[in-house]
């Protein structure tokens, strides 16, 4: 739709889509789209142990991204049934394993969107890491288990995470603990009661002990060790995983830099466009590399709040709303399609009268 646009306004021009993502759901899929790779099933567990059928994806060279929300993600669980004491990221673990055993040695692991506050014990537990209580029972890595967490013993942990490089795509520096830890900002989304939290904050701290103590190092002290109910930490502790912005991440995986080459505008957007977006979001992402690489960027977005102008500093040359007139969400949603493509024909316009007036600029004068 945004290519027949351009073509209305400008002509037979070369356009070129690039679907992108800023980590979490959707990423898979984005970075496929964009490479050619191919998505790969793997029987897997759910949050709750079940068997279920999730995924990765299998790129070339090597490569693999998993998205931990493919086997351990919220939208798996029913919202009555939903309990951070008792879900496991186990299938995240089981993902990793299966890119393993198909070669991958660049693995890309998406944050987000998990349903789970288990410290990564899950993860770990596919992976072949045994965490012990004091008896020296081996847990099951749930969320209740790391109250309980004594002892970790990383002797069975695959040998091939040792060959393997990790990405970790993470957009929150939550800390693993404390008022903006895992447990206490991430408990509530996942289902937990005040009281539910306060227990899994007491084994968040109980289990940053354990790490403190196998590790040699404070992981309270990890910028972004709380993503994903505790997940950063794990990965940036036993998989040696390189913390990176997701959409930074996912431009590189397909090569995004290479692509703007040649090219003399892009056009971003998203849903709405505010403040949030000035944090890691793929609309400042992709006007931070543009602008590196001295290509223009407009934004096409739904709706614009408080705190977009920001992106101007972050190479977004301006924005344009799909909107024409004051109307209900429901009725801008009803109308989306046909609001979004007459919104983008208002955009190329005005970059087409900007280009009008900057040739008119240049032209030697007849006197």
């Amino acid at each position: 739709m945004l290519t027949r646009a351009a073509r209305e306004v400008f002509g037979e021009i070369e356009c070129d889509q690039l679907v992108v993502a800023d980590g979490g759901e959707g990423a898979t899929d984005a970075v496929l789209n964009a490479t050619g790779g191919v998505k790969r099933g793997v029987s897997a567990h759910d949050p709750r142990m079940a068997p279920i059928q999730a995924s990765y994806g299998s790129l070339r060279d090597g490569r693999a991204i998993v998205e931990a929300a493919s086997a351990s993600g919220l939208t798996l669980v029913p919202c009555e049934k939903r309990d951070p004491l008792i879900a496991t990221s186990y299938g995240t673990g089981e993902l990793i394993l299966a890119a393993l055993a198909d070669g991958a040695r660049d693995i890309t692991l998406a944050l987000g969107g998990v349903a789970t506050v288990d410290g990564g014990t899950g993860c770990g537990r596919a992976l072949g890491v045994r965490f012990l209580d004091a008896e020296g029972r081996e847990l099951e890595g749930r969320g209740r288990d790391l109250e309980r967490v004594a002892e970790i013993d990383v002797s069975r942990l695959d040998s091939r995470i040792a060959q393997a490089r990790i990405t970790v795509m993470n957009d929150v520096t939550n800390p693993l603990v404390g008022a903006n830890g895992a447990a206490r900002v991430f408990g509530p989304q996942k289902g937990a009661s005040s009281e539910v939290v306060e227990r899994l904050e007491r084994g968040m701290v109980n289990y940053a002990a354990a790490l403190r103590r196998c590790f040699g190092v404070d992981p309270t002290q990890i910028v972004g060790g709380g993503a994903a109910g505790g997940l950063g930490a794990f990965a940036a502790l036993f998989l040696k995983g390189e913390m990176k912005s997701g959409i930074d991440a996912v431009l590189d995986l397909v090569n995004f830099d290479a692509r703007l080459q040649g090219v003399d505008l892009v056009v971003t957007g998203e849903g709405r466009t505010d403040e949030q977006s000035c944090y890691g979001k793929v609309v400042q992402g992709i006007g931070r590399r543009a602008k590196r690489l001295g290509v223009p960027v407009v934004a096409l977005s739904g709706a614009l709040g408080a705190g977009a102008s920001a992106l101007f500093d972050d190479g977004i040359e301006s924005f344009a709303t799909t909107i024409d007139a004051p109307m209900t969400l429901e009725s801008a949603m009803e109308r989306a399609k046909e609001l979004y493509y007459f919104g983008a024909i208002r955009m190329f316009r005005l970059v087409r009268a900007g280009m009008k007036i900057a040739d008119k600029a240049v032209k030697p004068s007849n006197d």
